[in-house]
Order: structure tokens, then sequence, then C-alpha cells
């Protein structure tokens, strides 16, 4: 595609927005967002996954507006909690907190607040033109994958987001995504049509829908964790400048470019999520800081490397999402869902069947960067008082939207039971310490791995040799393999004796410690 012609559907993309409606949207679900995010517990996945649940008789491109609005701000939100209160509204905001609420003790949580929000801006940004520059090449790269890279590709993001988001015990990671994709063998086979695991129950010939799934996974179980660890915070007032400094900005231009494009890489991978992308910016910004020992203790420069990177990790997440059908995060893979309810096809076809669509994407995610910059830079101090409304009384309302949403979808309660069951085993994994985004990853992916994995062996007349021999196959075989091996401790210091043989190796740069995943 020549630039000019993407030059000028992005022109169409962003006067197709400039509506009345579409701008009322873009306020009212960044505001709401927002405010999601600023509450502990109220995850961006909850929020995305309750709200898909509310635009079915919407138009399908205001439906995804309204989606992404609210993604991004929910994401942006957490930092307010973080900043306020050390206590992260999202587990994207956990990095946030290390040196956004000592800066609160301070006496600069506005100050702070207003750093996070042009971070965060900023952040999003990075993100966007590497989805504009990215997205039409993958999606020719696309086309070279067949039955066999398709299964390679759902088999690594499994394996990867296990061990990325279970950093401590990769091995709960990797039951976590296993689990998922045993759920999503339920139903009927789509090659043919033998149903398997349905118990002769008709309401599972279908499969686990999805929505019900992340809603109970999400949703009904913070409430069941709400109600178990009941918590009670103080909130820091603001009172000194929120909208930060020109210099302030600019002496970190390299931090903030560095978070941008680790954060943009890190939405690449499959189901890894703004978590991540928040501490591998943080711990880059700090390993080349020469301010090191600030960190932790009210950093400017920490505070901007942790807002910037999780940011760039929505419009990074997208990439995988509109050119492959696969998630780059949990709250990607409700966004995928939502597409398709939508009749939406994304995938490697869509750059040909509407590639208007993907500049589409591109300039609603431009107009919620100006949404949270002008609600963070404008309506900080009034927002705090959001932080002043406790959780117990927020979860009745969750309660209802948990229900009603699946219900929405078929109008069948078998649906309300199913997000009421993965909301019970969602309580009990993460009281486990289980993480969430695996199984739900494992739910995305399952379907893709397994269809790919018996088609391929209907070409080959059941020989498996070609997942291992085409070149993009044994690539994609052998990175996944690589991920799971540098997940046991005894290969790692191998691998680690081997660097320190040969003289590659380095001291190590001590970082702050990582709190629970998803």
């Amino acid at each position: 595609m020549l630039f000019s012609e993407g030059l000028a559907m992005l022109g169409d993309g962003i006067g197709h927005l400039m509506t009345l409606s579409n701008l009322f949207t873009i306020a009212w679900a960044t505001l709401l967002g927002i405010i999601i995010g600023m509450l502990p517990g109220l995850t961006a996945t909850m929020g995305v996954a309750l709200l898909v649940t509310l635009t079915y008789n919407m138009p399908g491109d205001q439906a995804i507006l309204s989606l992404i609005c609210m993604y991004v701000g929910a994401i942006y939100g957490g930092s307010r909690s973080a900043i306020l209160l050390n206590i992260p509204g999202t587990p994207a905001s956990a990095a946030t907190s290390l040196d956004g609420h000592p800066l609160a003790k301070k006496g600069l949580a506005g100050y702070a607040m207003g750093l996070a929000t042009t971070s965060s801006a900023i952040g999003t940004v990075v993100g966007i033109f590497c989805l504009a520059l990215l997205a039409p090449m993958l999606s020719e790269l696309a086309f070279d994958f067949g039955s066999y890279e398709f299964f390679w590709l759902a088999a690594f993001g499994v394996v990867i987001c296990g061990k990325l988001t279970s950093p401590t015990d990769a091995l709960k990671g990797y039951i976590s995504g296993i689990l998922g994709l045993l759920v999503a063998m339920i139903g009927m086979e789509s090659l043919q049509a033998y149903q398997r695991f349905t118990f002769d129950m008709p309401e599972l010939s279908g499969g686990v829908g999805i929505i019900p799934a992340m809603v109970g996974a999400f949703g009904f179980a913070e409430i069941l964790t709400v109600m178990r660890n009941r918590k009670d915070s103080q909130v820091i007032t603001s009172k000194d400048r929120v909208i930060p400094r020109f210099v302030d900005v600019w002496r970190y231009r390299r931090t903030i470019f560095r978070s941008g494009i680790i954060g943009t890489l890190v939405g690449i991978i499959p189901g890894v999520g703004e978590d991540i992308g928040s501490w591998a910016s943080y711990a880059a910004a700090r390993r080349a800081s020469k301010e090191k020992e600030k960190f932790g203790d009210g950093s400017y420069e920490g505070l901007t490397a942790a807002e910037t990177g999780n940011s760039a990790v929505i419009p990074g997440a997208m990439i995988p999402v509109l050119t492959l059908a696969i998630p780059g995060s949990t709250s990607a893979a409700v966004l995928i869902a939502a597409m398709f309810i939508h009749d939406i096809q994304p995938g490697p076809t869509l750059m040909i069947q509407n590639p208007s669509f993907l500049y589409q994407v591109i300039a609603m995610l431009l107009f919620t960067t100006l949404a949270i910059t002008a609600y963070g830079l404008s309506m900080s101090k009034l927002l705090i008082k959001v932080l002043s409304i406790p959780r117990e009384k927020l979860m009745p309302i969750v309660y209802i939207l948990c229900v009603v949403g699946p219900f929405a979808i078929t109008q069948r309660m078998f649906d309300v039971y199913v997000m009421i069951f993965f909301g019970i085993a969602g309580f009990i994994l993460r009281e486990l310490k289980f993480p969430m985004a695996p199984i739900v990853l494992g739910i995305i992916l399952g379907t893709l791995l397994d269809t790919n994995l018996r088609r391929g062996l209907m070409l080959s007349g059941g020989d498996p040799a070609p997942f291992f021999t085409r070149p993009i196959s044994m690539v994609l075989c052998a990175v996944t393999f690589l991920a799971i091996l540098l997940s046991i401790p005894l290969f790692r210091k191998m691998v680690a004796s081997l660097f320190a043989s040969i003289g590659l190796s380095r001291a190590p740069v001590k970082t702050a410690d990582k709190p629970s995943q998803l």
C-alpha cells in the first residue's frame, strides 16, 4: 500500500469520527474507562468485557470505538490510585506506584498525575506510529502462514503468556494456559462436527462463550475477592500544579522513546499485556539512568518510563489483533470477540477486504489519546473524589452487569451459569496465585491451535514433519521450546555459566521486586 493511500484513509477515518455521536461516545467511554481504571479491582479487561455486552445494538464501528476508549482510559486511569493510594488501579500501573506514590507523599501528587498523563499520551502516540508502520507489513507476511505456522503461533502465545505473567513460578502459568486450552476443546469441533466433552448437554455443543467466561473470571471473581479482602485506604489530596513543565518532559525524551518502543514490542507478543510492558520499560530506564538512586523514591524518570511503557502496549497489542486475529493482551482478546460479534473479520485478509478499518482504529486511538490528555490535565482534582467511594458499594453494580451482560448475548440462563462457574473457579485460582491471562488466551487460541493441528495433519497425510521443517514453523517451534527451557532454573544456570565462560556475562542490575500478576 502506498503512503499516500494510507494517509488518505487515515484522513477519512478521522473525518468519520468527527460527528456528534462519535465525539460523544469518545467522551463518555473514555471517562468511564478512566473511572473504572482508577478504582482498585475494576480492571481494564473487566471493563471492556462488561461494555461488550452493552454494545450489541450499536453500529459496528461505534461499538469498537467505545471499547477502545474504555481500554485506553482504564489503562491510563490505573495511575490515579497508584499515585494517590499506592494501590494500582490496574495491574498495568503497579510499576507506576513505585515512584508515583513517593512523589504524592512529598506534596507533588498533582504534578505526578500530570506527568503520568503526558507520558501515557506520548506512549500511546509512539505505539500508534508503530501500528501504522508495522501492521501493513505484518499483514503481508501473514499470507505466508499456513496451518503449520498458525499452530506454532498459537502454542507460542500460550507458552510466552504463561511464562511472563507468572515470572516467579512459570509452571503455574503453563497450567493456566493448558486449562484454557482444555476449555477451548469443549463443543463441536470445526472439521468433522464431532461433539467433544459436552456430556450430552446441548448447551455445550457450541462451546464455552468467551464473553461469559471472561466476565466471570475478571468480574465475578473480583467481587468474591473484594468480599474476602476488604481494604481501607487513605487518599492523598492534590493541591499542587498538574500540567508538567516542558523541560521535565524533554529531559527524559530518550526514556520516553525507549519505553514506547519496548511497550509496543511487548504488546505484539500474544497475551502478555500492559503490566509486562510497564515493568520492562521501568527496568530498562533504571538500567540506563544516571539517577538510579532516585528510582523508588519519587523519580520523574521512573514514573515516565512506567506510564509510557504500559500505554504503548495498547496500540502494539492491536497489531496482532488486526493482522493475525491473535490478541496481544487479555483486553485485546475481548476486542477480537467484539469484532466478530459486529461482523468485522480481523486477520490476514483485513487489509484486502477492509483496509480502511486499520486506519479507523488508528484514528480512534488518536482521539482517545486526546481525550485522556484533556481529562487528565483538567479534571485530576475532581476525579480524585471518585477514589473515596468504597469498593464494597460498587460491587452490587458490578454483579448486576456480570449477570445481565452474558444473558443479553444469547438470552440463555446457561451463559449466566457459565459466568458464575468461571467466577468461582477464577477466585480459587487467584487465591492459589495462578494467573488469569493464560486461561483467557488459551480459550481464545485453543480453537486456532486445535483446528490448524488437525488440518495440517490432514494436508500432510498424517506426517508431522512439516510442523518442524517449514522455515517459519521451524523458527516458531525453536522459539517456543526455548521459552519453555528458559523457565527451567537449571537450564538458565547452564546458559549463564556458558555466557560467563565466553566472557558475555555482566553484572546484574538490581530492580524493584515485581508484585503478583493477574
